[in-house]
C-alpha cells in the first residue's frame, strides 16, 4: 500500500480527470477547476518521488511549494478573466467567448 506505484496510478488519474475536464467542459469556472486538478497530480508525483527516490529530500518539496505558487497566481488570473468576461458577455460559456475574436 505504501510504495511508489499507488502515489504514481493516484496522480494519473488526478491528471487524466483534470485533462477530460478541460476537454468536456464549456464553463470556464469547471475549466479552471480541471486545471487545478491536473496541477495537483503533477504535485503529488512530485511529492512521491521525492519521497522515494530522490538523495535530497527537499527538492520535490520545494518544487511542490513552486507549483502550488503557480496555481494560485494561475487561479487569480483567471477568476479575474472571467469576471472580466462575464461582465462583458453575461455567460461564462466559452463558445460564447468566440465573438471576442477581432
Amino acid at each position: 500500500m505504501n510504495s511508489l506505484s499507488v502515489y504514481l496510478i493516484i496522480a494519473a488519474a488526478l491528471f487524466s480527470l483534470g485533462l477530460f475536464g478541460v476537454l468536456m467542459r464549456r464553463n470556464l469556472i469547471g475549466m479552471l477547476i480541471s486545471i487545478e486538478l491536473m496541477l495537483n497530480g503533477a504535485n503529488l508525483n512530485f511529492m512521491a518521488f521525492n519521497r522515494f527516490l530522490a538523495p535530497e529530500p527537499a527538492v520535490g518539496q520545494i518544487v511542490a511549494l513552486f507549483v502550488m505558487g503557480i496555481a494560485a497566481a494561475e487561479a487569480a488570473i483567471g477568476l479575474s478573466l472571467i469576471l472580466a468576461l462575464f461582465r462583458r458577455l453575461r455567460s461564462i460559456n466559452i463558445e460564447r467567448a468566440q465573438r471576442l475574436r477581432g
